[in-house]
């Protein structure tokens, strides 16, 4: 199978002079051009001795420090990153023949702003959080949903719900930010910001 990608030219002058900066632009444009899920990403973490796994997440807020999503510390990719904070995302918005490809560190935010964030979360996403024990092994999905019956009735959706202990957030903390534009021919642009003694150095790849 092949795709007919689009031939508009993506050059360095048209480059923000940050990778953030860059995205913004970007994420402004597949968000109000209808992609569904904009903000889905893949998100690759690895153990200490290099066997990879990847899943998708949500990026829920990005800022000049990086890109910020949430999840169980204990579930298996809080595992990995606790024994190997390197990981990379994966932005693949093909319908716009588009990807973005970070790589860079996972650290985890303050607890003011993982609970800040969980208050906006829906009730019924508050109390999966509880329910679930993200990654480990469970007998049926009638005990899951036993447990989330257990937490609605002990937190109606008058009560306040805590925030997990071990859920929250982390910020992957970039040290590359490709932009990848595909073309006819396969002569694809490719231009990554490298961090370069506290600054961004650009380079063009081949495709």
């Amino acid at each position: 199978m092949r795709e007919h990608y689009r031939s508009e030219a993506f050059t360095e002058a048209e480059l923000a002079a940050e990778p953030m900066g860059q995205f913004d632009h970007w994420f402004r444009e597949v968000a109000t051009g209808g992609l569904h899920e904009p903000n889905a990403m893949i998100l690759s973490t690895a153990t200490p001795d290099g066997r990879p796994s990847s899943r998708t997440v949500l990026l829920k807020k990005y800022d000049p420090q990086g890109f910020v999503f949430f999840t169980n510390y204990a579930s298996r990719k809080g595992q990995e990153i606790a024994s190997n904070p390197y990981v990379s995302l994966l932005f693949p918005w093909h319908q716009v023949a588009r990807q973005v490809i970070v790589t860079g560190t996972a650290v985890r935010i303050g607890r003011d702003e993982t609970a800040a964030y969980f208050r906006t979360r829906p009730h019924g996403s508050q109390l999966g959080a509880w329910a679930s024990a993200q990654s480990s092994v469970i007998a049926s999905r009638e005990e899951l949903l036993a447990r989330y019956d257990e937490l609605a009735t002990r937190y109606p959706h008058t009560e306040r719900v805590p925030v997990p202990p071990d859920w929250g957030g982390y910020r992957v903390v970039p040290g590359t930010v490709e932009f990848w534009q595909g073309h006819a021919n396969r002569l694809h642009d490719r231009l990554r910001y490298v961090a370069e003694d506290g600054a961004w150095r650009v380079e063009r790849l081949c495709p």
